[in-house]
């Protein structure tokens, strides 16, 4: 299965896109969620983070510079982590900066507080 989006082993895969550049895209995410920015941003900033994780398979672990299916498999796993940053981060901050309007529905969705 890795092997159609990665020319080195799974670890590697997992190691340096999931882990470290996941890593760095859920506090990207995060961060973006606390200065209040649109979600659009994170895509944008995702797509650059994919390419420095994409140099660094290239770097480290000799694999093709320019290759857009990995390409497109890097920026899947960092947009998906960016956006469970980003919405962890914005479902709190409504859920506690406008308490007396909004709840909880679960980690990733608020709702407007019942009369009762």
């Amino acid at each position: 299965m890795f092997s159609m989006f990665t020319e080195s082993s799974p670890s590697v895969f997992i190691g340096l896109t999931v882990v470290i550049g996941g890593g760095a895209a859920f506090l990207a995410g995060r961060a973006l969620a606390l200065k209040w920015r649109p979600v659009w941003q994170l895509v944008v900033y995702m797509l650059l983070l994919a390419a420095a994780v994409r140099f660094l398979h290239y770097a480290l672990f000799g694999e093709t510079l320019l290759s857009p299916r990995s390409y497109v498999a890097d920026a899947v796993v960092l947009i998906a982590a960016a956006f469970l940053g980003f919405r962890l981060t914005r479902v709190k901050q409504m859920t506690t900066q406008y308490f007396w309007l909004y709840e909880k529905a679960g980690p990733f969705a608020w709702r407007e507080k019942s009369d009762s």
